[in-house]
């Protein structure tokens, strides 16, 4: 059995009234699993090809995936503990050491890191509270918890690729987005994975209409810092443009989705951000359904 087969065997074989820190650790290894096989998914890695990367395939993805898969446990721990932020980003910081080695100097998850370890920590959170996480109970474990850090840290100057794009061109950064509860996600990206399963879509479709969704909505800073302004400018018309013509539902062997997927790749545009989002979507959609 692969890892990746242990992790959701754990993941559905325990049906406890509440969550623990391994199974919300679980579920966010499989969330990132869940964007990577999505395909087509514009100028992304997937397990078909490399997208619009040139350093990294899914193999790269996989490495990271198995170098992380204690973090989440180990910060969801944190949460439950209701430990201070800094002990929450000592934790990232090593995780992000850990993915470093394990890709050889590759940045595959630095995003996920930030932001699915804080959702962890704030289930975590719920936990000790005894409350089953839900969307709006992690918003506000978030905002209890850790809120006036994430304040204070989304005023410090980036160095980061994605923080230097954000401040030249206005937009707001990740640390600002989780400052404020992650709105995208919560606003966004649950109620329309939650939408596009109601109408029956599958999985697969589900996923990909969230994704454009996000796109159409995020100040996605790796868009920003690989094509400019007029490339987030291109990739949020692109997703709107897929949705209002019916999304996936109407792209029956995803011509349009390959399409956009093959102009991505050509302007070398990827949208690192959304991917990062849709992960987090189908880790509460994972989470919620545990206790559902």
């Amino acid at each position: 059995m692969t890892v990746l087969a242990k992790l959701r065997y754990a993941h559905q074989a325990t049906h406890a009234p509440h969550l623990t820190p391994a199974d919300i650790g679980r579920a966010a290894t499989l969330a990132l699993h869940d964007e990577l096989e999505l395909a087509p998914k514009p100028g992304l890695v997937s397990f078909i090809d490399s997208g619009s990367h040139d350093d990294m395939d899914a193999h790269t993805f996989m490495q990271s995936l198995f170098a992380l898969r204690h973090y989440f446990v180990q910060i969801a721990a944190l949460g439950e503990a209701h430990a201070p932020f800094e002990a929450l980003e000592r934790c990232g910081i090593a995780a992000e050491a850990r993915m470093l080695a394990a890709t050889g100097g590759i940045n595959t998850h630095r995003g996920a890191i930030f932001t699915l370890g804080l959702l962890c920590a704030s289930a975590g959170a719920l936990v000790r509270d005894g409350q089953a996480p839900c969307p709006a109970g992690l918003r506000a474990a978030l905002h209890r918890h850790w809120g006036d850090a994430l304040h204070a840290r989304s005023r410090r100057v980036s160095m980061l690729p994605g923080g230097i794009a954000a401040r030249r061109y206005g937009l707001r950064s990740a640390s600002e987005e989780a400052a404020l509860g992650f709105p995208v996600l919560f606003d966004i990206a649950v109620p329309a994975i939650d939408a596009a399963t109601k109408r029956g879509l599958d999985s697969q479709r589900a996923r990909l209409d969230t994704l454009f969704a996000i796109m159409a909505s995020l100040d996605d800073s790796n868009l920003a810092h690989r094509g400019g302004l007029a490339g987030l400018q291109h990739a949020r018309h692109a997703a709107r443009g897929y949705l209002e013509r019916g999304g996936a539902a109407h792209d029956e062997d995803f011509d349009a989705a390959w399409a956009i997927h093959r102009d991505f790749v050509a302007r070398r545009l990827s949208p690192g951000g959304a991917a990062d989002t849709l992960a987090a979507a189908c880790w509460i959609r994972r989470i919620c359904a545990r206790l559902a």
